[in-house]
């Protein structure tokens, strides 16, 4: 089963490579709950919204060392709606080992912008003010 659904979600991003970012109506599209759930958000353009997903790892990027030091990367959706996902590396460890191509699932605060948002809080926060989020990559949790 699982690696049915990494073909399948490996042949979603293939297929989404070169498209917009920005998802297709909802009603032309079947959708899990999360995809769903993050599809709604961006589509109402909203912030602040705890959610859970997966996806595949589209593109690593470099690091951003502006103040708190983050790990980012982009993840694309079954939905093809493509998300930053900035993971602090000052409150939790890095992600190891990812690639193009790695299945993640995340949980985490969705902010939105126009090319599908970002999601952040992927970790514990220490002053124990906000939902604890993680990433799972490879069966390790980081968070």
């Amino acid at each position: 089963m699982m690696r049915y659904l990494h073909f399948i979600l490996s042949l979603l991003c293939a297929v989404s490579i070169g498209c917009s970012s920005a998802p297709a109506p909802t009603s032309t599209r079947i959708l899990s709950g999360s995809d769903e759930a993050l599809a709604r958000a961006f589509e109402q353009q909203t912030s602040n919204v705890q959610v859970e997903g997966q996806g595949v790892v589209r593109r690593v990027l470099s690091d951003d060392n502006d103040g708190s030091r983050h790990q980012r990367f982009i993840v694309a959706l079954s939905s093809g709606q493509t998300l930053l996902i900035a993971h602090n590396l000052d409150l939790s460890s890095r992600v190891l080992g990812l690639r193009e191509g790695d299945i993640v699932s995340f949980s985490g605060q969705y902010d939105w912008n126009a090319e599908g948002g970002v999601i952040h809080w992927t970790h514990r926060d220490p002053r124990k003010g906000h939902p604890p989020g993680w990433i799972r990559h490879n069966g390790v949790v980081y968070q």
